[in-house]
């Protein structure tokens, strides 16, 4: 487990819930992680947080006038000059999507495509540090980049967000590396996803919500009314399987090893 005040800079610091289905998706996540979803804000266009033991661990959103929720997890990474970071991004070949905005005094927020494809969302901490617990149940455990081109990808991070980055595999079978900023231990990973990908789905980051016991969580999964994608599986990383909600938002459960 780590708590921290803030995220260090270039990590993943914030994650947000994109449903068709605001009600459904709170007694899903209720139900399987404990978490209490708050009065959504008009002050920022119905925007919601989950807590957790009164803590804010995720944030919601449902559809927005004529943009439809897309059903999906998105992270936010921390950065210390969000303009900058942007101009940065648009030179290394994102696609702007949400320009640096304040969000009152909580903090600033911009939003891009990476070159691959994948929805990014970065943030500069204000009054609001993001998440603050990882690794206990029902909080964050690991972020993963699921892309179709992993040529690309790390440069593009190296570039932007100046992390460092150490291949763990690189064959057909298994291509693989981990991201972390300077000095910090490993807090993302990058795989290549080109083969498993299906045809409709694009390059996306991908959330791992820690939990007691896999296996039971994926069995409350299917009787919440939501999907498993990948049956329960020993990995050196733990134990793990990625389901979805009832709205078809995809994430991953994982019981980490000791000491993991």
């Amino acid at each position: 487990m780590t708590s921290r005040d803030r995220a260090p800079i270039g990590a993943p610091c914030w994650t947000d819930l994109w449903t068709s289905d605001v009600e459904v998706s709170a007694k899903f996540y209720a139900d399987l992680f404990g978490w209490e979803a708050q009065e959504p804000s008009p002050e920022f266009g119905g925007y919601f947080m989950f807590t957790r033991s009164g803590v804010p661990i995720a944030g919601g959103m449902g559809d927005t006038g004529d943009n439809p929720a897309d059903n999906t997890w998105r992270i936010y990474l921390a950065v210390a000059d969000a303009e900058a970071t942007m101009k940065k991004a648009r030179a290394a070949g994102a696609e702007v999507i949400g320009p640096a905005s304040a969000v009152a005094d909580l903090g600033v927020q911009g939003v891009f495509h990476d070159p691959t494809g994948a929805h990014v969302g970065i943030w500069q901490p204000g009054a609001f540090p993001g998440f603050t617990v990882l690794g206990e149940p029902g909080s964050p455990s690991w972020f993963e980049l699921l892309t179709r081109d992993y040529g690309a990808a790390p440069a593009f991070y190296r570039s932007v967000f100046d992390w460092e980055t150490s291949t763990l595999s690189d064959t057909d079978e298994f291509r693989y590396s981990v991201l972390y900023p300077s000095g910090q231990t490993e807090l993302a990973g990058i795989m290549d996803a080109l083969s498993f990908l299906s045809a409709d789905a694009p390059s996306h980051w991908r959330v791992y919500w820690e939990v007691e016991n896999v296996d039971e969580s994926a069995g409350r999964v299917a009787d919440l009314g939501g999907a498993v994608v990948s049956d329960p599986n020993d990995t050196p990383y733990g134990r793990m399987a990625t389901v979805t909600d009832p709205t078809g938002a995809e994430f991953t459960l994982r019981a980490g090893p000791a000491g993991a």
